[in-house]
């Protein structure tokens, strides 16, 4: 780290280093909102929403418990089944009551009474199928279109395609990610500048027990300060490394890896003012923070990642993913389901009611899902295995069809056989509703143009608004 004399020292042309930093940070603060990797790009045709909210459930929930109602799989409870893995067991009934809800009518469990309210909003995916029925590949798969090969995120490709609309921001927030699983948010052959930032939601120091006491915390996040310079010299020292990267630069001509690092820095630099006044939700209302249903016990932690979501969102992020984990239930399903789904119940409810309210829903797809579901035979009693064959997914918002069962499983809810959608569909849909079309979105490596699709996926138009 160069220190104040070393800086001091510096000169450019008989100008004080301090003088010719300040101005060389004007052009590069101008330049990177104006023409910098993550400006705003033109879409490849008009979009139907602006931005995504990716509801990720790390562990598979169980369709058939919540959002797939099989009656005739509640009828055939306990006689033999033929799915599974080479072992199926005894079918399993849902314990669940599920009802329809809203004008639409549309199939959903008691387990979720908030998210119901919302049913003439939602777009049901029922024949979702994946490649494997195990947690890592599909995880992967969901997120990069491949189960094989680390691959651009889908956060990273929508930021590429369209860029952001802050540039004093990530235009990729990943909130609540879980350690070692950073290639699900990672633009690989794509710039360093696409990947994912990742943060906690829980950034804030512990507060005294009075109202004023809380509000006056501030967040605290990992590594947003620096503890040696103050912030003129922090600039100085800033655009003399960058002047060093851009000279390597000028000599290499293509440095992507360079490249990176230069956007990334100052990112970083102007992230300093912007995000913790952004991170810090003392200032919303009471009845805001109950609406996600912050300080009610089970589900503060993931309420307060769905607040979080509304004001990235709004603050011009492009792609926000919420993490949400222990869905991996084979065993002890009665309690575990329960207790997950009442964790995102009302913090989902109160995020679709607030961007409702702001008028932010038709201009954001929400996106919800596992990376694949659960058998309709059970297992050890209580629990099921995993199903790759067939589950659901649902959107909501923007460029979507509010109140609608797309696709379907069979009669035990196995196995997609209607409106089928496999993982790089779900990808060409999202893409084309944020106004891209995914044989169009390419980037050449390696001697060859890649997509998120690959050589694969079809847009499932019946589902669009």
């Amino acid at each position: 780290m160069l220190n104040r004399r070393d800086l001091l020292k510096s000169a450019s042309s008989g100008v004080g280093y301090l003088a010719f930093a300040a101005l060389a940070h004007e052009q590069a603060l101008a330049e990177s909102k104006t023409d910098g990797p993550l400006s705003p790009k033109k879409p490849h045709f008009e979009p139907r929403a602006k931005r995504v909210i990716f509801l990720s459930m790390r562990g598979a929930p169980s369709h058939v418990d919540m959002f797939d109602y099989k009656p005739q799989l509640t009828k055939d409870n306990g006689k033999p089944g033929k799915y599974g893995r080479g072992r199926g067991g005894k079918l399993l009934g849902s314990p669940w009551e599920f009802k329809q809800h809203g004008k639409s009518g549309l199939w959903i469990s008691e387990l979720l009474p908030e998210i119901a309210t919302h049913a003439d909003d939602l777009c049901m995916l029922h024949g979702m199928h994946t490649d494997l029925p195990n947690h890592p590949q599909a995880q992967t798969m969901m997120h990069t279109g491949s189960s094989q090969f680390v691959r651009p995120s889908i956060g990273a490709w929508t930021l590429y395609g369209l860029g952001t609309n802050n540039a004093d921001l990530p235009g990729f927030v990943a909130l609540g990610a879980p350690n070692g699983n950073a290639n699900h948010f990672g633009s690989s052959f794509l710039p360093a500048i696409f990947q994912g930032a990742r943060f906690s939601a829980d950034s804030r120091r512990p507060g005294g027990n009075n109202r004023f006491a809380r509000r006056e915390q501030k967040p605290k996040i990992p590594n947003i300060v620096n503890p040696k310079l103050d912030r003129e010299l922090q600039r100085a020292q800033l655009d003399y490394v960058q002047s060093l990267n851009k000279a390597k630069l000028d000599r290499e001509k293509h440095a992507p890896g360079v490249e990176g690092v230069i956007e990334s820095l100052e990112l970083g630099f102007r992230m300093q003012d912007t995000l913790p006044e952004l991170m810090d939700t003392t200032g919303e209302s009471k009845e805001t923070l109950e609406l996600y249903g912050i300080g009610s016990g089970g589900n503060d932690s993931f309420g307060k990642q769905c607040l979080l979501a509304r004001r990235f969102a709004e603050a011009g992020v492009r792609f926000v993913e919420l993490s949400h984990g222990n869905w991996d239930h084979h065993r002890n399903l009665t309690n575990d389901l329960s207790s997950r789904c009442n964790e995102i119940d009302k913090p989902i409810s109160g995020l679709l009611t607030d961007l409702k309210r702001r008028d932010m829903l038709k201009e954001t797809l929400i996106v919800w899902a596992g990376e694949f579901g659960r058998t309709p035979h059970g297992q050890g009693g209580d629990g099921r295995d995993h199903n790759n064959k067939g589950y659901t997914t649902w959107m909501a918002g923007g460029g979507v069809k509010g109140g609608l069962g797309y696709g379907a499983t069979d009669e035990h809810g196995y196995e997609a056989v209607k409106g089928k959608m496999h993982i790089h569909d779900w990808h060409a849909t999202i893409l084309h509703i944020l106004g891209l079309d995914h044989e169009k979105l390419t980037y050449n490596h390696a001697g060859r143009d890649f997509r998120l699709t690959d050589v694969h996926g079809a847009v499932a138009k019946d589902i669009l608004s």
